[in-house]
C-alpha cells in the first residue's frame, strides 16, 4: 500500500510501517490508537477539486486515493455515503441563524454514520484474507457490521449489551450475523469483543481499535466540502460518544486543507448525554485521561463511560478551537421532535444530540447568528422507536365515523 506511509500513535507519537502492526501501539496497548498517515505530497498530485469533477462514482469511494484500500471489492456494491446535505430553513428561524445545514447519514445502507466505516473496515478484511470479523457495538456499529460482512459473505460476531434497542438486535439477526447479547454494559462488551479478537485471531472492526476504520468516517468532510462548494462552515456539530465520528471527520478537514483543497478549518462542536460525558469533562478539565462513570442516557450510541478513541476527540476539539456541551436526555427527545417536525429529517437519539447541543450554544450566545453551522445526524429514528414514542402524544382514537372525528376536531 504504497499510498500509506506509516501509522502513528496518538499517545506516544511513535511510529510504526503498516507490516510491523495491526491494531494499537505495542507500547501504549489499547489507548495507544493510531493514526493512519499517507504520502500527502504524492497524492496531492491526484486528489484535486479537477479531479473529482472528472469522477462519476458518487459514493464513499470516490476518494479512493485517499483511503486505505487499494481498490473498490466488488462484492460490496452497497452505496454508502454521498448522503444529502440540506440548508434547513425553518430550522434557521426556530434557533435566529442564518445559515444551518443538516448532513443526514441516516440515509446510509443500514441507516448510520457507521457505514462509513463498515465499508472500509469489510474492505480491509477481504484485502488482508480475513475469513471472520468482529465488533462491539451499542447497536449501528454492529449493524452496519453485519450488513457489510453479509454482503462479503464474511461470518461476524457481534457483541452488544443486552439492554440494546430491539430494532438494532433485530437488523443483525436479519443480516445472520452471531449475536452474543452481553449482560453488561458497552464497555464491558468491548473488553471481551477485544479478548476473543486475540484468542480466535477474528478481524476486529471496532473503530477504537482498527485505525483503518476511522478512514471511512472521514469521508463526511470530503462530501461536506463538496457539497457547500469548498465553502468551509464556521462550526461542525457531532455528537460524541466513543471519538470515533468527531475525530474521523476533523481528519478529512485536516487531510483536506494539508492538500490545500480548503484554506481554513472549521471548529468541532462535541456533544455529549450529561450522564454519558467522559470526553466533554476531559476537555473542560484541560485533562488526557477520563475519569469512568457508569453512562445513563437513551442515546444508546453515545452511551459511553470509557471512550476508545477519546484522545483523538480532545484532539480534534482542541486543535479547531472548538467546543463541547453536555445535554439531558429530556433535551435530546424535544430535539427529536424539533429535527423531524422542521427539517423532515428523523434522527435517533444520538443522531440529534448534536441539534440538543446547538440550541444550548446558541441560548448561551456562543454561537452567534451569522455563523454557517452544519449538523451531522449520525442515525434514523427508525432504530430507536421505543425513545421516539416516548418524546410524542399518545395518537388519538375514534369511531369510524365523521362525527366522531367531529369532537376532536372542535
Amino acid at each position: 500500500m504504497a499510498k500509506v506511509e506509516f501509522l502513528k500513535c496518538v499517545r506516544c507519537g511513535q511510529t510504526y510501517s503498516i507490516d510491523d502492526v495491526e491494531y494499537y501501539c505495542p507500547r501504549c496497548g489499547p489507548e495507544g490508537t493510531l493514526d493512519v498517515m499517507y504520502d500527502y505530497s504524492r497524492i496531492k498530485q491526484l486528489f484535486t477539486k479537477e479531479s473529482l469533477k472528472t469522477k462519476d462514482e458518487y459514493s464513499l469511494w470516490r476518494y479512493i486515493d485517499l483511503l486505505p484500500i487499494e481498490r473498490k471489492p466488488e462484492l460490496l456494491n452497497m452505496q454508502v455515503g454521498w448522503t444529502p446535505l440540506y440548508k434547513a430553513k425553518r430550522l434557521e428561524q426556530a434557533l435566529g441563524l442564518d445559515f444551518v445545514y443538516i448532513k443526514d447519514d441516516g440515509r446510509n445502507p443500514t441507516a448510520s454514520f457507521k457505514d462509513r466505516a463498515s465499508a472500509i473496515g469489510v474492505a480491509k478484511a477481504i484485502e488482508l484474507d480475513k475469513k471472520i470479523m468482529c465488533a462491539a457495538s451499542t447497536g449501528n456499529a454492529a449493524s452496519s457490521l453485519s450488513g457489510f460482512a453479509a454482503c462479503a459473505g464474511i461470518p461476524s460476531y457481534i457483541f452488544v449489551p443486552a439492554t440494546a434497542p430491539t430494532a438494532k438486535i433485530t437488523q443483525l439477526l436479519i443480516y445472520g450475523a452471531n449475536v452474543i447479547l452481553v449482560d453488561g454494559t458497552y464497555d464491558e462488551a468491548f473488553e471481551v469483543c477485544l479478548q476473543a479478537s486475540e484468542e480466535f485471531g477474528w478481524y476486529n472492526r471496532s473503530c477504537a481499535v482498527n485505525p483503518y476504520l476511522v478512514e471511512g468516517k472521514k469521508t463526511v468532510a470530503f462530501e461536506l466540502m463538496e457539497q457547500l462548494n469548498w465553502e468551509v462552515p464556521d462550526w461542525v456539530v457531532m455528537s460524541v460518544g466513543d471519538g470515533c465520528c468527531i475525530s474521523g471527520a476533523w481528519k478529512g478537514f485536516t487531510e483536506m486543507h494539508e492538500l490545500g483543497l480548503i484554506d481554513k478549518l472549521p471548529k468541532m462542536l462535541g456533544v455529549q448525554a450529561a450522564m454519558s460525558n467522559p470526553v466533554n469533562r476531559a476537555f473542560r478539565e484541560n485533562k488526557n485521561s477520563f475519569d469512568y462513570v457508569k453512562p445513563e442516557t437513551l442515546a444508546d450510541s453515545i452511551s459511553v463511560g470509557i471512550p476508545r478513541n477519546g484522545l483523538k476527540a480532545l484532539r480534534a476539539l482542541r486543535e479547531s478551537s472548538g467546543d463541547v456541551v453536555d445535554v439531558l436526555d429530556i433535551e435530546i427527545l424535544e430535539a427529536m421532535k424539533q429535527m423531524a417536525r422542521l427539517t423532515g429529517v428523523f434522527g435517533e437519539p444520538a443522531g440529534v444530540t448534536g441539534l440538543a447541543g446547538l440550541r444550548k450554544m446558541v441560548k448561551e450566545n456562543r454561537i452567534q447568528q451569522n455563523e454557517k453551522v452544519v449538523l451531522v445526524v449520525t442515525g434514523n429514528g427508525l432504530k430507536d422507536i421505543k425513545s421516539a414514542m416516548s418524546a410524542v402524544n399518545t395518537p388519538i382514537t375514534i369511531q369510524p365515523s365523521l362525527e366522531d372525528l367531529k369532537k376532536y376536531l372542535i
